[in-house]
Order: C-alpha cells, then sequence, then structure tokens
C-alpha cells in the first residue's frame, strides 16, 4: 500500500534539507546537506547566497530521498526558509543582482541613515518590524543608491522563497509570510504600506501578489521535477518563512505564546490584535504576519543560550566539551534559589553588546553560583518580556511552550516556571517548521479541510515543568492532541 506523503524544502543559512513528511506529522525520511553565504565580488566582507548552488542542493537531498519514497506516493511540495532576503529579477525571473545575505553588513550604514526618509519610530509602528540591519527595505535601499539602473529596468522583487518557487512553478509571487518580516508591509492591512514606499521611493508594482501559506503557486515544471527526481505536474503549495510555520507546527493556538530558545530567545505570540505603536520603545520588538491570515505574531527576542555559553567559557574553560553542560547544570542545583544573592544584570541579557553587572559576589561564591545566576537573570528577562507581550498582543498568559536547544536544560526550564508561576512545557519535536509547513500542505491539496484539522492528526508530546515542582521529576506526558482553544478557528 503506498503511503501519502508531502516534502517541505527547507533552506537554512547551515543547512538544505528535504523532508517527506507523512499525514500524522511522522517524519517518514530526510536528507540534509550543509549550506553557508559566500563573499560578495565586489567586497569580501560581504555577504550573498547563491540560489544556483541552493537549488543544487535541494535537488541532491530531494533524490537522496527517491530510495526510502519508494513505497510512497508524493502528494505535494513546498518551501520554508529564512526572511527578508531577495532580489530583483527580470521578467524571465534572472536574478539582476546577487541575494544579499542577511549576515551582510553594507546595509547598516543605510538604518543608521533612515530617518532621512521616514522616522524609525513611525516605520516600526507601521511595520511592526524592529530596526534590524538586515531588513529587506534596508537593501532596496542600498540597492537604490548604489545601482538604480537595476530598479528601474526590474521585472520584480522576489523573496527567497519566492526565488524558489519561480525556479519550480514559473510563476511570480510573494508570500504573505515573507513580506511580514520586510518592514515594508502595514502591517495592520496586511498590505505593503504606500506611506513606506513613497518615503523611500519604490513602487509597488515591484512586487507580485501576496499569496496565503496554503495557497497553490502552481504544477512543478517537467524540468523541475526531473531536476528534483519528484513527478512533474506536483502541486507546489504555498509557505514562506520558517519562523511562523514552527509557531503553528508546535501546537500553539491563539494567544498561547511560544519561545524559541536558543543563542537567542525569542517569543512571540499568536494574537488577533496587536498594538504595534507600543513597539517603538520596546528593544527587541518585532510584529510578523501569522500563518493564518488575519492573525499577527508580535515578538520580542534577546541574547539567551549565548549568554550560558559565556558563563561556560569563563568558568568551565577547562572541563571537556562532553557532558559539561551536565555538570554545570549538577553545580549550579547545589545552590539555592537566589543564589545565595548572586545576580548578574546588565546588557549582555539585551539585544545590544554592553558591560553586566554582578552583584553579591563573595570569597564564598563558586562558579555554580555564577551559572545559577546568569539562568535566573534571563529567567527574569523572560517574565518581564513576557509581561510586555501580554500588553502588545492583548492576552493573558496561562502556559508557555517551549521550543529550541534550551528547552533541553532542565534546570533553566524549571527556573522559568517557578519564575513565571505558569506550567512550561518543552514539546518533544524537533522539526516544527517542517511540520507545520505540511499542515498547509496537506490542505492546500485539500486532503484534510484546514491546516488545523492536519494539526488534530499529530500526537503531540510535551514535558511539563510546573511551578514548585522537581525538575528531575518531569517525564514527557502521553501522546495527545495539542492543546488548542476549543472551538475557535485558527486557519
Amino acid at each position: 500500500m503506498n503511503q501519502d506523503v508531502v516534502i517541505v524544502l527547507d533552506c537554512g543559512a547551515t543547512n538544505i534539507r528535504a523532508i517527506a513528511m507523512a499525514p500524522d506529522g511522522r517524519v517518514v525520511a530526510k536528507a540534509v546537506m550543509p549550506n553557508a553565504s559566500l563573499p560578495a565580488t565586489e567586497n569580501p566582507d560581504w555577504q550573498i547566497w547563491s540560489l544556483d548552488a541552493i537549488m543544487d542542493s535541494f535537488s541532491q537531498c530531494a533524490r537522496r530521498l527517491a530510495g526510502e519514497l519508494t513505497s510512497c506516493r508524493v502528494r505535494g511540495l513546498a518551501v520554508t526558509t529564512f526572511g527578508v532576503d531577495g532580489a530583483l529579477v527580470d521578467a524571465q525571473g534572472a536574478l539582476l543582482y546577487p541575494v544579499i545575505s542577511w549576515k551582510c553588513p553594507r546595509t547598516a550604514p543605510v538604518m543608521a541613515d533612515i530617518a532621512r526618509f521616514i522616522s524609525p519610530a513611525e516605520l516600526q509602528a507601521i511595520s511592526g518590524i524592529g530596526p534590524f540591519s538586515f531588513n529587506t527595505l534596508y537593501k532596496l535601499v542600498w540597492l537604490k543608491q548604489h545601482h538604480p539602473g537595476l530598479l528601474a529596468k526590474a521585472h520584480a522583487w522576489l523573496f527567497i522563497s519566492s526565488l524558489i518557487n519561480h525556479r519550480l512553478t514559473g510563476a511570480f509571487t510573494t508570500d504573505r509570510t515573507m513580506a511580514g518580516t520586510s518592514q515594508l508591509l502595514d502591517v495592520g492591512r496586511e498590505r505593503f504600506s504606500e506611506r513606506i514606499l513613497a518615503a523611500v521611493g519604490l513602487d509597488a508594482a515591484l512586487f507580485p501578489p501576496l499569496v496565503n501559506a496554503g495557497d497553490s503557486i502552481g504544477a512543478l515544471l517537467p524540468a523541475a521535477a526531473a531536476r528534483l527526481g519528484l513527478p512533474p505536474g506536483l502541486p507546489v503549495i504555498a509557505a514562506g518563512h520558517d519562523t511562523q510555520f514552527a509557531l503553528f507546527g508546535s501546537g500553539a493556538g491563539l494567544d498561547q505564546p511560544v519561545l524559541s530558545s536558543g543563542t537567542w530567545e525569542i517569543l512571540m505570540v499568536r494574537s488577533r490584535r496587536v498594538d504595534t505603536g507600543l513597539l517603538p520603545a520596546i528593544a527587541g520588538s518585532t510584529c510578523e504576519l501569522d500563518s493564518c491570515a488575519g492573525l499577527f505574531n508580535p515578538g520580542l527576542q534577546w541574547l539567551a543560550s549565548g549568554v550560558l555559553e559565556w558563563v561556560r567559557q569563563l568558568c568551565w574553560a577547562s572541563a571537556p566539551s562532553a557532558g559539561v553542560y551536565d555538570e554545570m547544570i549538577r553545580e549550579a542545583r547545589e545552590v539555592p534559589p537566589g543564589a545565595d544573592g548572586v545576580r548578574m544584570s546588565g546588557s549582555l541579557l539585551a539585544a545590544g553588546a554592553g558591560l553586566a553587572s554582578w552583584r553579591g559576589l563573595s570569597l564564598a561564591a563558586r562558579r555554580g553560583h555564577i551559572y545559577r545566576a546568569a539562568l535566573e537573570g534571563l529567567a527574569m528577562t523572560l517574565r518581564d518580556n513576557l509581561a510586555l507581550l501580554e500588553q502588545i498582543g492583548h492576552f493573558t498568559v496561562s502556559e508557555l511552550t517551549l521550543v529550541g536547544g534550551g528547552g533541553r536544560n532542565a534546570l533553566w526550564n524549571q527556573i522559568k516556571a517557578d519564575l513565571l508561576n505558569v506550567p512550561i512545557k518543552v514539546i518533544n519535536e524537533a522539526e516544527t517548521t517542517v511540520l507545520g509547513a505540511s499542515m498547509f500542505i496537506w490542505s492546500g491539496i485539500g486532503y484534510v479541510p484546514s491546516p488545523e484539522h492536519a494539526r488534530g492528526l499529530v500526537a503531540y508530546q510535551y514535558q511539563w515543568f510546573r511551578p514548585g515542582g522537581d525538575y528531575a521529576d518531569v517525564q514527557w506526558s502521553p501522546p495527545g492532541l495539542p492543546s488548542s482553544q476549543p472551538g475557535v478557528p485558527v486557519c
């Protein structure tokens, strides 16, 4: 019997992946290749992406899946990737200039000078997006300043997911979730902002029509199908920015915040309402468009595990790398809550670089005190930012879902639960982005009535950390449906 599967092509900053997913959310097959930005020809300090190299990696990954999918029937395909990046193209979809990477520093001066076009506060209040130098807006202003002839003859600007989709189908589209990262939208109206475009001298006609996640982009072209080793005519379904599909794939319903914990912590929520007027005064704040039309993803971000890695290098530099974090956690657990008065605060807990201050250090303090103080300081930052997010998104937190590498630190999870005084649930699923995107493919091809219905087919497992509990006693919950709000349609 043939197993129905869909394939998600995921372009990350470090890896290119092709992953086949079953309707119940299981990973059926996976192939991975490394990805990396390249030095630009004009300046070796600048960074670009090679679209040809990305497509070649996708081809190799998809072909590797073939041996594992011999008893499967591929039903559809979608693309997920990082936000903001893209390129100007001609009427045939050929690049007029390389894809400028979000890692490239060339646009930092543009952001620093943007006030001569529009005030940064007004810009964020309209777009929802914070001042990050890699935003699409600054790339287009840079191209306008340095290569004005390219803009004059460009047929379109395509975000990187749409560049890939054009190679697959020949269609010119704009993934809605990608546009939501650009700092070019009127986020509340879910359309490109006349005010922002006029201020920087860009034409709205540069951007192809927005497509919602789950919409059909087109059929897989024969040449692309041959390159990928997939059936020609396969439906290609719109997806887009990886963050939004990770949120949906985590099982989060409306007004249920999700913390992606890693080098940076990114706290987001799926909300019907958002007050973008509050954002300019809040460092690290942003608001993107949700994977579902009519919903928003306000969020905040700050340096997190990067601080813990700094503590490791400072205090455990000579420890073997294998098991070092287990040792750090053990020593921190021997220290009582409050770390005997040792506290860490300062701009190491914020988005910018700067000085951190330590209080309560004495000759009796051990390195376990320093690590526990860092865990508690970061948890306090989470508490403060969660309170801000409640104001921005007009919700009251009842539980927090945690995804990402930071979720493997059980002591840190328990500290968060105790400080927030709400349950923390850690999802036992590494592929939340691909999982979420697959749900929109199943819906887009008509296999299920909606992405929400597809999500209901997944047996989620969570590890719960409750206020006042003992993290050493935490076990995985039995499989169950995601805790979405009954009767409230999410898509």
